[in-house]
């Protein structure tokens, strides 16, 4: 079926909407709050954001979601369900509200990053309960279904809730109460889900304790050496080795790409405020749309081709775009840029989850998944602070630049190199 008729046949079923609903409105007001978070960190009027500000505020946006998420599941099966989502949207109701009152008293300090990052982790164990609660309110047979439209539904509704929040900072202009106003908004939306969630009874979601969990203390240590398994099977499949170090690699440049373009549209393509604010977001959406088409386009592409040489081939055209694109350090040709790394990084990861897929065993995907979640956003977050000492506040820097677009060159070459050795011996790729 297709992605709206499999939601289509979810949705007959009363118990899943009142979930289902509870998440779009969480992760909408995800949205908000974030799109609020980044237009007042990164684009505060009469404030130029320097390099390091920006690498704390990536740290706070993503860590939580790495260091948090594997040891959610220790507590979501211990308490209920319907209680964690009730009071996770709470606490980040209450919390986006102090996160507002700091901004409007211009208090940007330890307790604001502190107000930030109690939400995105306390996310994280909303999410996780989400995930641990839908076998209870789908039967088995419809199971596959659901956990393919939600999360992707989910993903929706946090690109709206960012669009809408992006639109009320806009309408707001540099007025001192723009973000103050975006927040709440959030808060309001997470009060909204902590309401839909009492539409399920207090014990409908489980956790259905049959016996006794372990103790804490042993479930944490088990979590940790789970860990440690996905990556030693990992480094024992060289295939999958390859496709992580590629993918960390990749992250660790895009971090730096990210940074220097916040820098850019901030302090010298524009003045800051609502003007860099909007020429970002024009960047950013040329990046979605690269996105996009390189998800699109891997799967066509790997049936004409193996996926190293389709890795090769992009992280070689990645080069060539930051050489051509990005170079200049014109704002004129930067989201071609971006669209251009936009494209090589969904359709490297694309091919990077497949290759990951084939040829980990079944028994230890989960771990080395989240393994890769954690090397994903955590390299993200590496390459954004070593920029703190090698990007100048105007975020121009040439040698920086060609230091990105040799590293991609170098990792192309490497692929090609594989990619003709498995063919001298005869190997089978995959595709």
């Amino acid at each position: 079926m297709s992605f709206f008729g499999d939601l289509r046949a979810v949705l007959q079923g009363s118990r899943f909407r009142r979930l289902f609903g509870t998440r779009l409105l969480s992760q909408f007001a995800d949205g908000v709050y974030q799109a609020g978070l980044a237009g007042y960190i990164f684009f505060t009027p009469e404030q130029h954001s320097t390099a390091g500000e920006v690498a704390a505020a990536f740290a706070i946006l993503l860590l939580p979601f790495s260091l948090v998420g594997p040891f959610a599941g220790v507590f979501i099966d211990r308490w209920p369900r319907r209680q964690v989502l009730l009071f996770s949207s709470l606490s980040k109701a209450a919390l986006a509200m102090i996160t507002a009152a700091l901004v409007a008293v211009s208090s940007d300090g330890v307790l604001f990053f502190a107000a930030a990052l109690c939400v995105l982790s306390v996310n994280r164990f909303f999410l996780a309960a989400l995930g641990a609660s839908l076998p209870h309110v789908v039967p088995r047979e419809t199971l596959m279904m659901a956990n393919a439209v939600t999360p992707t539904s989910g993903t929706f509704a946090s690109f709206a809730g960012a669009g809408a929040g992006a639109g009320l900072r806009l309408l707001t202009g540099d007025s001192a109460m723009g973000t103050p106003a975006v927040l709440l908004a959030a808060g309001a939306g997470f009060a909204a889900a902590a309401g839909a969630s009492l539409a399920l009874r207090r014990r409908e979601l489980g956790p259905d304790l049959g016996r006794e969990p372990p103790e804490m203390r042993a479930a944490v240590r088990n979590v940790a050496a789970g860990l440690a398994d996905g990556v030693r099977h990992v480094w024992e499949r060289r295939p999958a080795r390859y496709a992580l170090a590629t993918i960390g690699g990749l992250r660790f440049v895009f971090g730096i790409c990210t940074l220097m373009t916040l820098l850019l549209y901030n302090n010298t393509f524009t003045e800051g405020g609502v003007a860099g604010f909007a020429g970002f977001s024009a960047a950013l959406g040329a990046s979605a749309a690269g996105f996009l088409a390189g998800a699109i386009a891997t799967p066509w592409a790997t049936q004409r081709m193996t996926a190293s040489t389709w890795i090769a081939t992009l992280l070689g055209s990645g080069s060539a775009a930051l050489l051509l694109f990005g170079l200049p350090f014109s704002s004129g040709l930067f989201p071609a840029a971006a669209f251009a790394v936009g494209v090589v990084s969904q359709g490297v990861k694309v091919s990077v989850d497949t290759l990951v897929q084939r040829h980990v065993d079944d028994a230890f995907r989960g771990r080395v998944f989240t393994v890769y979640d954690m090397l994903f956003n955590g390299l993200f977050v590496a390459g954004a602070g070593l920029s703190t000492v090698v990007v100048p506040p105007s975020g121009v820097s040439a040698s920086v630049l060609l230091a990105m677009a040799a590293g991609l060159a170098l990792m192309s070459a490497a692929w090609t190199i594989r990619s003709r050795a498995l063919s001298a011996t005869g190997e089978p790729q995959p595709r």
